[in-house]
């Protein structure tokens, strides 16, 4: 499976690794660290070094109980560092944002892919998508990341996300954007408490029948921190290479990390087992 990101093409024939770089000065696991634009393309640099396939650069804090950001903060955030970045590192550029306005001017100084938390449900955010032409990542989320956390509830966790994900795909066919330009996450995390996470991960193959890749982010998450004892972020790096093996071996597509050297080695394990299924 290939696909097209602008003047790039990512092979997805086996999973791949998009490396996170958040802007934030609070986000939850790296608040404040890349907020810089030099501290940014370096980490961005590092990730590439480390086999990082995509970098997802986000100017949003979503975060449980983040409060908003505005249009001008965000821009001020992301769009030096994907300027930056097209012009000096060999990678594709994902910009993590819910903004129309965001979003064009981001792929105006080189961005190639759009992840939205948020599934292209602000206001113009649909027709800006089609008229940009890149591949748009639609994600699932309860809610709004101020409240999303305050007692998450389904008739049926995996039903839900399913019937949702596939209802925004065909919102976004109906105004022009085909299934070879789409990708879905079912939103670990976004409004799901942790039995709500490792019911998607153990059903992620079911996402598969929509007929588009899967992205997953899983790294670092609270999920990780729930199942070990009540581990800290630091100490959530070898459960969140797991989470992402298990969701490799069931058909994700990209996974979303923060420990890139840890997780692209144990892709490499996966794809080598892959290969005699």
């Amino acid at each position: 499976m290939k696909l097209r990101c602008g003047n790039r093409t990512l092979d997805l024939s086996s999973t791949k690794v998009m490396g996170v770089l958040n802007t934030t000065p609070d986000s939850f696991s790296d608040g404040g660290k890349f907020a810089t634009l030099d501290a940014a393309i370096l980490r961005a640099e590092t990730m590439v070094s480390q086999g990082a396939a995509i970098i997802d650069v986000g100017g949003e804090s979503t975060r449980p109980g983040a409060g908003a950001v505005t249009l001008q903060q965000e821009l001020d955030r992301v769009i030096p560092v994907v300027e930056r970045m097209s012009h000096s590192i060999d990678v594709c550029i994902s910009v993590d944002s819910s903004s129309p306005e965001v979003m064009l001017a981001a792929k105006k100084a080189g961005a190639h892919l759009l992840n939205d938390v948020r599934a292209l449900q602000r206001e113009g955010a649909l027709d800006t998508a089609r008229e940009m032409s890149l591949p748009v990542c639609l994600m699932h989320m309860q809610g709004e990341p101020s409240n999303m956390q305050k007692n998450p509830a389904y008739a049926g966790v995996l039903d839900d996300v399913y019937v949702f994900l596939a209802k925004r795909i065909q919102a976004c066919n109906q105004v022009g954007i085909e299934n070879d330009q789409i990708l879905i996450d079912p939103g670990f995390g976004f409004g799901k408490t942790a039995q709500h996470n490792y019911q998607l991960l153990a059903k992620l193959e079911r996402f598969k029948t929509l007929g588009v890749p899967t992205l997953v982010g899983m790294s670092r998450k609270s999920m990780i921190g729930d199942a070990l004892g009540g581990a800290g972020v630091d100490d959530r790096v070898m459960g969140s290479v797991a989470a992402a093996v298990i969701a490799a071996m069931n058909g994700a597509h990209i996974v979303r990390v923060h420990d890139v050297k840890e997780t692209v080695q144990a892709l490499e394990i996966v794809k080598a087992t892959k290969a005699w299924q």
